[in-house]
């Protein structure tokens, strides 16, 4: 898992004229809205909480799994309590490499995106497991079904799979410094060869996306922002809205609670935080960057500038300098 790159942190700042970094405009609590609840994740275990999936047949509880080289595993987290109440122990596949990702299909199966490549796009191929999810939690050892997936314009990094849940069709949002790209798989995936995902569409450079429960919209997030799409004929519709996502690092994930009323945003690290944003109508153009009254403490501070805010301007700004600084040291050194 890469830090940000200095091309996303200086887009940050320069976005940013006078609020904080993790402000963004749009959704909050609806009336009437049902409350949600954010959850810490209590579990040694797991430092690297790379991606979610909220069960549809364990109220409650939501899949995740640590990035790069923790072994074959996925865990059952129960929202009420930050407790680790399963994990799977997947069979049948190769030795993971870089897992980014998880997500539920409309099959009732599991799949896990092992298609990070913190080597720049460097490898030909990199895999898709896939298994039923369990209907007993308890830790368990699953036999799992393995695709190689390749890419239609050569090997790329990426931290979101998205699996829909209507078509059950999947997709990865590739990461960029420049721009990322969205890519759709095959109708249906194969074992007996690889599996070709073609670009649909442009999307920003995201850690992660989930798909409302109806389908009918595609969120992502990356570090410092988060967008919704309406989803139309298989593809994003415009350039999205922005929506209010909280300050939170290392932020690696996002999914919809199993009734669409809220989005869980998580990121990386012990005890990490799993925050809870209501899920409302998209605002009008009119509409203030601060969010309306009653939302959520946890959805991020006030919009109004103070101490934090400054702190994250200043931390972006560094960050900026130390990559710029490193990938310029990159460039002059000379070759072996």
């Amino acid at each position: 898992m890469r830090l940000l790159p200095p091309f996303t942190a200086a887009v940050v700042l320069a976005l940013m004229p006078g609020a904080p970094a993790f402000a963004a405009s749009g959704a909050s609590g609806a009336p009437g809205a049902p409350a949600v609840s954010g959850f810490t994740i209590t579990d040694p275990r797991i430092k690297e909480s790379s991606g979610l999936a909220a069960s549809r047949i364990h109220p409650g509880v939501y899949w995740t799994h640590n990035d790069s080289d923790d072994g074959p595993y996925v865990y059952a987290v129960d929202s009420a309590t930050g407790k680790t109440v399963a994990r799977v122990t997947l069979t049948g596949i190769g030795k993971p490499r870089d897992v980014e990702a998880i997500s539920l299909g409309p099959d009732g199966q599991l799949y896990v995106g092992d298609i990070g490549d913190n080597r720049d796009g460097t490898w030909d191929h990199v895999w898709i497991y896939r298994f039923q999810e369990p209907k007993g939690l308890g830790d368990v050892t699953v036999k799992a079904e393995q695709f190689t997936v390749r890419y239609a314009d050569g090997a790329r990094n990426a931290e979101a799979l998205m699996v829909h849940p209507v078509t059950g069709r999947v997709y990865i949002a590739s990461k960029s410094e420049d721009k990322g790209g969205l890519y759709e798989g095959p109708a249906k995936l194969s074992t007996s060869g690889p599996n070709v995902f073609r670009r649909v569409a442009e999307l920003p450079w995201v850690t992660d996306g989930a798909f409302s429960p109806d389908g009918a919209r595609l969120t992502v997030r990356g570090y410092f922002l988060a967008r919704t799409y309406p989803w139309k004929d298989g593809r994003p519709e415009g350039e999205g809205e922005r929506l209010t996502a909280p300050w939170q690092g290392q932020a690696e994930s996002v999914t919809y609670t199993p009734d669409g009323s809220a989005l869980m945003f998580g990121a990386e690290g012990a005890s990490s935080r799993v925050v809870a944003v209501p899920v409302t109508s998209a605002p009008s153009s009119a509409t203030s960057a601060s969010p309306e009254p009653g939302s959520p403490a946890e959805a991020g501070p006030s919009p109004e500038p103070g101490p934090f805010g400054k702190g994250v301007l200043v931390l972006a700004g560094g960050l900026a300098v130390l990559f710029a600084a490193n990938r310029l040291f990159r460039r002059r050194r000379p070759k072996s």
